[in-house]
């Protein structure tokens, strides 16, 4: 396998958490035929289930596929829809697209910052929030938008960024 050192972050697993992944994936790739075009759809499998992927689960995979370790860790990290580690249950997406960030998206996303204490690619402390970017909603007439989990939040500002997360924290 790459460079663990060179991920940051990388999950380490108790023995018993270990042993729940390997029972999992063995019901994960029952149904697979241990072909190579397979590794893409395996990997979202694996990643639906577990959230992430564990570097047991790219190992044994690798092993299933007769791949080497190398390009199967090389493929959850080239593509953005796979994390190598655990991420906050619920996720905050923050728009960066042209008419977000003309409409004051980088303010948006500085106070969503703040609110969380973590910075995009990082999840909170308490794996309560992992916040993202991405280049764009798709609710453009909406600018700036923010969207927490499947709920779009439009029109954006600082303040009502902040009322948000106060919102969500009392109905905790």
């Amino acid at each position: 396998m790459a460079n663990p050192s060179a991920v940051q972050d990388i999950q380490v697993l108790l023995p018993e958490q270990e042993a729940t992944i390997e029972e999992r994936l063995t019901e994960i790739l029952y149904p697979y035929q241990c072909k190579e075009d397979e590794l893409i759809p395996i990997l979202q499998q694996v990643q639906r289930v577990f959230g992430y992927l564990p570097e047991l689960a790219m190992k044994r995979i690798a092993k299933f596929l007769k791949l080497p370790e190398s390009t199967v860790f090389g493929t959850g990290t080239f593509y953005a829809q796979f994390k190598l580690v655990p991420s906050g249950r619920n996720i905050v997406r923050v728009c960066r697209g042209t008419a977000c960030h003309v409409r004051g998206g980088a303010r948006v996303l500085r106070e969503v910052e703040k609110r969380l204490g973590v910075k995009p690619g990082e999840s909170t402390p308490d794996m309560e929030y992992c916040l993202e970017t991405v280049a764009c909603i798709g609710a453009c007439a909406l600018a700036p938008t923010m969207v927490i989990n499947n709920k779009t939040y439009g029109q954006m500002t600082t303040k009502k960024a902040a009322e948000v997360f106060n919102q969500i924290r009392r109905e905790e």
